[in-house]
């Protein structure tokens, strides 16, 4: 992806899915209020501000988690593959 780099910052939150890492960076370009991290105990976790609270997602992998944010935020799929 043009103007995309990888800092250390990005890649240590997912090291075996550098592809899955570049959605997180979109993602989070396009969604900066949802706030995405390590959710312990070998998880990833999503915060999802809502007017009366927020939506807690958790997934055991980045890709599973993009999948079910790009789900509940009607992003559309355009990766040509999101194995990686």
């Amino acid at each position: 992806m043009s103007g995309t780099r990888l800092g250390g910052r990005h890649i240590g939150i997912a090291p075996d899915e550098p592809v899955q890492v570049l959605r997180l960076i979109r993602f989070r370009q396009a969604h900066p209020d949802v706030i995405i991290g390590d959710g312990g105990f070998g998880t990833m976790q999503a915060r999802i501000p809502a007017a009366n609270g927020e939506t807690v997602i958790t997934r055991y992998s980045l890709r599973e988690l993009l999948d079910k944010l790009d789900e509940l935020t009607g992003a559309h799929q355009d990766q040509p593959d999101s194995s990686g």
